[in-house]
């Protein structure tokens, strides 16, 4: 059943997955000095586990509301928590 309007998204290329990881993060071991779990983090943020689980792994960057979240909750600046990758 085909909807009107509706475009499939385009598969993403090698040179998108490579962007997708250009960001390399602190979390996991920000999250791991103050003893919590991915849980914990998750429900300190109102996010799945799963979540935080993809942004420690490089899966996924969080949104710029979620990075402010972070930066407030572990007292550092985004620049801190988050740097640019190598390309």
């Amino acid at each position: 059943m085909s909807r009107a309007g509706y475009v499939p998204a385009a598969a993403p290329t090698s040179e998108t997955a490579t962007e997708a990881r250009s960001v390399n993060n602190h979390v996991r071991q920000l999250r791991s000095e103050l003893g919590w779990s991915q849980a914990d983090l998750a429900q300190r943020l109102d996010v799945s586990r799963q979540t935080i689980n993809a942004i420690e792994t490089g899966k996924y960057d969080p949104s710029l509301p979620l990075a402010f979240k972070l930066a407030r909750l572990f007292g550092r600046t985004i620049e801190t928590i988050f740097e640019p990758g190598e390309e």
